[in-house]
């Protein structure tokens, strides 16, 4: 009896090993799975848009464009791109917080794709725009906010809003290696960004700022970034200004994306 059942186990095919997609999706169903069990990170990522939009559409938008219904065609644009900026700090924050817990030792001693971690973290990035973004669109259609161009240029858009998000990724990620705790890649996050996002051309228009402040916010990504997202969604968008506003997300990729797989092989 003992005989035939060695020889059941020896001669059973052993189950393949997950392939690399399979390994990322699971990871990726992990950082979905964290909306339901961190809710005030969705509590957060629903109001702090809602917030932004409502305030400075309101407080600004009759100073500044003559009326809040006015301001909102040029400012629903720009704030898509502060908030996938804002948002793409939680990917640092939520490795940082794994990495204190023990989990990405756990991770790199299992039989997985080693990027796998990496990959839930960026889907978990996707649907915090995705959602964000929708509900400011809501947001701004209901203030009086209509895109030009239409669908096709709202879901170009909301491309060019992934692949920014994407980018800029990279930078908390390598935060989140290099930081001792989640409140301290949020502290260096904020520091970097609110000089970026602020000193640009989202909320006001660059012309009625000093000379040596408007050189800085006309070459600022952020600022490129927000005019691409008003030509695609108003339409009349240049090739020139959709290369201009990928250029700084794809440079991060192709500089930090290898700096973050080097810092995390290297723990």
């Amino acid at each position: 009896m003992n005989t035939q059942a060695t020889t059941a186990v020896i001669r059973t095919a052993r189950p393949p090993q997950a392939s690399a997609l399979s390994n990322a999706m699971a990871f990726g169903w992990r950082a979905v799975l964290k909306f339901k069990h961190v809710p005030e990170q969705m509590f957060d990522l629903v109001m702090t848009p809602i917030m932004f939009t409502l305030l400075f559409t309101f407080v600004f938008g009759g100073a500044l464009a003559g009326s809040p219904k006015e301001y909102v065609q040029t400012f629903l644009p720009g704030i898509l791109v502060q908030t996938v900026v804002f948002n793409s700090m939680y990917s640092g924050m939520g490795l940082s917080t794994d990495l204190g817990k023990g989990l990405f030792d756990r991770f790199r001693s299992l039989p997985i794709w080693s990027l796998s971690p990496f990959a839930g973290l960026m889907v978990g990035d996707v649907l915090r725009h995705l959602i964000a973004s929708l509900i400011i669109l809501i947001i701004g259609v209901l203030l009086g906010y209509r895109p030009e161009a239409g669908v096709l240029g709202v879901v170009g858009a909301f491309a060019l809003l992934l692949f920014i998000g994407f980018g800029i990724g990279w930078i908390f990620l390598v935060l989140g290696l290099v930081m001792k705790t989640p409140s301290t890649v949020m502290t260096m996050a904020f520091t970097g960004i609110m000089p970026l996002v602020f000193a640009s051309n989202i909320m006001v228009d660059p012309s009625t700022m000093p000379g040596w402040l408007r050189v800085f916010v006309e070459a600022n990504p952020v600022s490129l970034m927000t005019t691409a997202m008003r030509g695609l969604m108003g339409g009349g968008v240049t090739m020139a200004e959709i290369g201009l506003a990928l250029l700084a997300p794809a440079l991060l990729t192709v500089t930090l994306a290898p700096l973050t797989l080097w810092l995390y092989r290297r723990r």
